[in-house]
């Protein structure tokens, strides 16, 4: 018996291998499915399930790819309505695979069609859970999610969650290795740990909502509490992965086009195609397309993605570093930005070169920023998280989520001066591009952002440590 985590920074996402006597199943597997195929074949083994743990919000699974390329059967769980071709299992149903078994354990609550899938081992011991959303290291799944699919409020899904952990997933031996969907950065959840593996027993002692003599009144107050927003795209991932979607290499076809600077201004005003710019945030302050967006690939692109680009279905044309154009592509496709017209041949140096307008960023240094600001009379604005604003800011700074910028751009005063920051720079960039797109060019963007402007003598609050103010 073999088990590999494959895990995904970007979305914070772990899917899983297991192989045994020559038969293999993949849990939760990412969009592009080539790399598992290649997998199948070096290893020499037949893929002979696909287990999906609910339908994911905040990716696009490779489920229908995976199985129209090998056959393979996709497993859900009870309850789960798929409209394709799926085995649904029933509670406890046993598949077997090589000399081993996999158990079916409905655990609704993150959503109703949840599943926990419970490994037995040659032996027929519990060796390990596959537990989706439903307990991650640290924290369970946020259940609010599914409520208008369910009918249901969050405190009735928190309280069947809460029933589904104590009366399947608490049940089982301490040393029953945990493998969650998800760890820290994925917004499915609100308190992920940085680790990607555990234990039954070591969750029992370190997480919050498995604390021993817990009520049921406890566990809905503390898991309901301080949940932000889902983002936009998250409906519309939930039903690309019930319904099917385009095949991943007509994506990737269809973004791997390269458009001509000459056809470029053209092809996106006939297509309304939005121009999202995925070069480093102090490549793109020097000089950029004007109206296009700056989301890095080198960061959390496929989610800021999600959370500020409304609908999977906006057309879009890249404009990306030199041989960055697949990895673009193919990080979209992971959370359902499907609707993908080109990219600019040649990047943004033969726009350059080709006399063609460009735009820049008036982007100043923290101590650049420590001069000119005079507290109590320049606005400031702090786009970090509230718990990063919390834990230490500018004096007399605004807190201003760059997830809730489509909120409060409405408010800022277009002939009012200000500067904009978050902690490095990469969100302030965002941010920049976004303002500038609508019409406002009254700001300074700072480079470094707080964890530079730190360094200065700019006057901040005390530092506060931000696991108390979650």
């Amino acid at each position: 018996m073999q088990i590999e985590q494959i895990y995904t920074g970007c979305l914070a996402q772990g899917a899983y291998y297991i192989t045994s006597n020559g038969e293999a199943a993949i849990i939760d597997p990412l969009r592009e499915v080539q790399p598992y195929l290649d997998r199948l074949e070096r290893d020499n083994v037949k893929l002979k399930y696909i287990f999906e743990t609910h339908f994911h919000a905040d990716f696009v699974s490779g489920h229908v790819d995976l199985s129209k390329k090998t056959e393979a059967p996709i497993v859900y769980g009870p309850t789960a309505k798929p409209e394709f071709k799926a085995i649904i299992a029933t509670d406890g149903q046993i598949f077997e695979l090589g000399a081993v078994k996999i158990k079916a354990l409905h655990t609704p609550g993150h959503t109703m069609e949840s599943t926990t899938y419970l490994l037995l081992d040659e032996n027929g011991k519990e060796h390990a859970i596959f537990s989706g959303d439903t307990l991650f290291i640290g924290d369970v799944g946020r259940p609010d999610l599914a409520q208008k699919a369910a009918h249901m409020t969050q405190e009735q899904l928190a309280a069947t969650l809460y029933h589904s952990l104590r009366d399947k997933v608490m049940t089982l031996p301490d040393d029953v290795i945990v493998y969650p969907a998800h760890g820290a950065g994925s917004a499915c959840g609100k308190n992920m740990s940085k680790e990607t593996v555990g234990t039954i027993g070591n969750q029992k002692e370190t997480n919050y909502a498995l604390r021993a003599n817990m009520t049921e009144a406890e566990f809905i107050k503390e898991v309901t509490d301080g949940l932000l927003p889902p983002p936009a795209y998250f409906g519309m991932n939930v039903a690309m992965n019930k319904q099917g979607y385009e095949s991943f290499e007509t994506v990737l076809n269809n973004g791997m086009r390269a458009i001509k600077v000459i056809d470029f201004e053209a092809v996106a005003e006939d297509t309304g195609a939005l121009i999202l710019d995925t070069r480093k945030n102090g490549v793109f302050a020097k000089g950029f397309i004007p109206q296009s967006i700056n989301i890095g690939i080198e960061g959390d692109f496929a989610p800021w993605v999600g959370a500020l680009i409304a609908d999977v279905k906006q057309p879009i044309i890249l404009v990306t570093e030199i041989g960055q154009e697949e990895e673009s592509v193919t990080r979209l496709s992971r959370v359902g930005f499907d609707n993908l017209i080109g990219h600019l041949d040649g990047g943004f140096e033969a726009w350059a070169k080709a006399g063609k307008e460009i735009d820049t960023v008036n982007r100043i240094t923290a101590d650049e920023f420590a001069k000119k600001v005079k507290i109590g009379e320049s606005k400031v604005i702090d786009i970090r998280k509230d718990s990063e604003y919390a834990a230490e800011h500018v004096d007399e700074s605004y807190s201003k989520p760059l997830v809730n910028i489509n909120d409060w751009v409405k408010d800022i005063d277009p002939k009012e001066p200000f500067f904009l920051h978050c902690a490095g720079g990469y969100r302030s960039m965002i941010a920049a591009s976004i303002l500038q797109a609508r019409g406002f060019r009254n700001f300074c963007e700072i480079e470094g952002g707080f964890n530079a402007i730190a360094k200065t003598n700019t006057p901040k609050t005390n530092f506060v440590c931000q696991s108390k103010t979650l």
